[in-house]
């Protein structure tokens, strides 16, 4: 089987979701490493929306990870991403859509652009004021409902599927914004998230995100050859930075 290609980089969680669906689904993949903001014309033809991931394999060349995920779970069914019977499965699409909108909007647009993406790639200082406000105003709504839905064991659909990978990408990119912010206010919610981390395909992707995203550009490329991750031989990474989307 050929191997896949992945555009985006294992910092963003939308990207990195699609990296730990196919370690979990052992799908061969490669990946070129961009964040969305590189992105060259081919990169737009590719994602209009200019969103991250971008997968492509033999069949399909899709931009948006519940369309790949939903993708990769037909093709490739064994392990499932989706428990059995519409109620359930029904829930871990809800899940899913909250943790890609409201969680995206809060974890990674209100917190981890604050601290990490303006001043690594728009040079600006850290806004301390916006985080502070996030942090206060949005992120105890957002983890209130995650306590309400959290499993007393296990995953929250019994077993681990795409609601579980979904929500947990999301912590790793609330500790790289350095806020230190408090979650012990939400025992269960961070029990079921401490689960979901130890699987150990989610496990060596977040490991392979912290390790990215604290080494130096000129360093990365043995840094993946380190970790086993095959890259592209070319780029889709332009001459310079354009604003617009980050990833879905």
């Amino acid at each position: 089987m050929q191997p896949a290609t992945i555009i985006g980089g294992p910092g963003s969680p939308y990207a990195r979701k699609i990296m730990i669906i196919c370690e979990f689904k052992q799908v061969p993949w490669r990946c070129d490493p961009i964040v969305p903001f590189q992105g060259n014309d081919e990169f737009t033809r590719l994602s209009p929306l200019r969103r991250i991931p971008v997968f492509i394999d033999d069949q399909v060349t899709l931009a948006d990870s519940t369309a790949i995920a939903e993708y990769l779970d037909e093709r490739y069914p064994d392990p499932p991403l989706f428990p059995p019977g519409p109620a359930a499965r029904a829930k871990a699409r809800w899940l899913e859509e909250f943790a890609d909108t409201r969680m995206g909007d809060v974890f990674i647009w209100k917190l981890f652009n604050n601290a990490v993406i303006k001043p690594g790639v728009w040079k600006l200082p850290r806004d301390e004021d916006a985080i502070a406000a996030a942090l206060r105003n949005d992120l105890p709504e957002v983890m209130n409902y995650l306590e309400s839905v959290a499993p007393d064991d296990g995953f929250v659909c019994g077993t681990l599927a795409i609601a579980d990978i979904a929500v947990a990408v999301h912590f790793a990119n609330l500790r790289w914004a350095r806020t230190a912010v408090d979650l012990t206010p939400w025992p269960k919610t961070m029990a079921w998230m401490a689960r979901v981390e130890a699987v150990p395909e989610f496990a060596k992707l977040t490991n392979l995100g912290t390790r990215a995203i604290t080494t130096r550009s000129a360093d990365r490329r043995a840094l993946y050859a380190e970790m086993g991750v095959a890259l592209t031989e070319t780029t889709l990474a332009g001459p310079e930075f354009r604003k617009g989307p980050m990833s879905v």
